[in-house]
């Protein structure tokens, strides 16, 4: 792996797009540290540390952090994500949407544009919605807004919803011209600046004595038990075996091989954890700022550790599971793709049987799949909440981290197999996906 790590900087474009990823996340984490205008820093410092679990902390750990420092990129990459997935609901149920995204790349863009417009409404509401609700807020008599009133509304509209879109330009521009996909890298970026603070509090609950070593190993192995199982499901393949006919095409002979049609036990990845982490956020948000007692009832049921929660994010995510297969995988498209060149899996018929077939293994393999990234997701958050851990960094951001770090390292050892380099891996290869916002 070492050898590998050392190959990428022997190829230009490789090494170019690798710095180029580096610089662009590098002036995400600077803008992560600007504050907002008419906010008073020290003030709203103490009063995040105070608290920041529930819908502070997930919104806080999406942001890198930027959240709780109110900077420019406090709303994040997540209002983006929220309209995408809206997008992609009204285009299943919607004839003219399913139509447009069926006209190519043309189709593509022109709903890719739509959805910019949207997410900047979006981010125009949440700005709003967010300086209402930090205006109303004090910090042992000192108020975190300097100066109320509807100057700083408006200048917190324009500051986070500039923020927000020049996050999504950023990782528009990671996705063309670096390495991986921008969006996610993002998140991930944001979510592993916070393990050097994880692990200095967790130093200093044990030096105090507030924590003990037993439960700090526990957690440990909980989080290496959480990434082993995020790796293992990410990597997981079902092979169905597709058998070739030959045929003659003058004096030479084609086909005739056999091979197989590989279907990912999770073929949404990070991306359905993501879609219902974002759905998950916005009752609780809209609870956290409107002063309603049923809004904050409920928003106290579906804190990390309560039966809502579970009851509630784990069948998100297995319904994002299942409706990201349902977007980017037509199984009619792929068994009459295989019966064009002559394909077809042993003892089934080509064409919509074998369809039939395909759906019917994914189906089950996706059950299998999305019930075990619920279960990685939902079990050390539940765990985690137990124990007094000073921070946020449960199974939803593991799998994040592992899914989008898997994903990077496929289009890196991509890079290097083709100008026959040896990858990452000695014996197989890194199994990605294309993964899309």
């Amino acid at each position: 792996m070492l050898s590998a790590f050392q190959n990428i900087f022997r190829i230009p474009e490789l090494k170019r797009r690798l710095l180029f990823t580096m610089g662009m996340l590098a002036v995400f984490r600077l803008g992560s540290f600007i504050p907002t205008p008419g906010i008073d820093t020290h003030a709203l410092r103490a009063f995040f540390e105070t608290g920041t679990k529930g819908v502070l902390g997930l919104m806080d750990m999406f942001s890198g952090g930027a959240f709780s420092k109110f900077s420019i990129f406090a709303l994040g990459i997540m209002p983006y994500i929220s309209t995408s997935i809206i997008f992609s609901l009204l285009t299943v149920v919607i004839p003219q949407l399913e139509q447009l995204s069926k006209e190519g790349e043309m189709g593509r863009k022109k709903i890719n544009q739509w959805t910019r417009y949207a997410t900047v409404l979006i981010c125009v509401f949440q700005s709003l919605a967010i300086s209402i609700w930090l205006q109303s807020q004090s910090f042992e008599g000192m108020p975190l807004v300097i100066n109320p009133g509807v100057g700083f509304y408006l200048l917190t509209m324009l500051t986070l919803t500039t923020g927000t879109i020049f996050l999504m330009w950023i990782g528009e521009q990671i996705t063309e011209y670096g390495i991986g996909n921008g969006i996610s890298l993002l998140i991930f970026a944001g979510i592993i600046d916070r393990i050097p603070q994880a692990f200095t509090g967790t130093f200093k609950l044990l030096k105090i004595g507030q924590l003990s070593l037993f439960i700090a190993i526990f957690i440990g192995a909980i989080a290496l038990l959480t990434i082993v199982g995020a790796v293992f499901i990410e990597q997981g393949v079902r092979k169905i075996p597709v058998q070739y006919a030959k045929h003659i095409v003058g004096r030479k002979v084609y086909g005739g091989q056999s091979t197989y049609l590989p279907l990912k036990v999770d073929m949404s990845g990070v991306i359905a954890v993501i879609f219902a982490m974002s759905v998950f956020m916005i009752p609780t948000m809209l609870a956290k700022i409107i002063p309603l007692q049923f809004l904050k009832t409920f928003a106290g049921w579906l804190e990390s550790g309560n039966i809502f929660y579970t009851l509630i994010y784990a069948p998100l995510i297995i319904f994002f599971c299942y409706f990201y297969n349902a977007i980017v995988f037509n199984p009619l498209d792929v068994a009459e793709n295989m019966k064009r060149y002559g394909g077809f899996v042993p003892g089934i018929r080509p064409g919509r049987p074998t369809a039939e077939h395909i759906d019917w293994i994914l189906t089950r393999i996706t059950l299998i799949g999305a019930v075990g990234v619920a279960v990685i997701a939902i079990v050390p958050d539940m765990i985690q909440g137990k124990f007094n851990i000073p921070f946020s960094f449960g199974g939803t951001a593991l799998l994040i981290v592992v899914g989008v770090a898997l994903d990077t390292m496929k289009q890196i050892e991509s890079h290097l197999l083709m100008r026959h380099y040896e990858g990452f891996m000695k014996k197989g290869r890194l199994i990605g996906r294309a993964t899309r916002f």
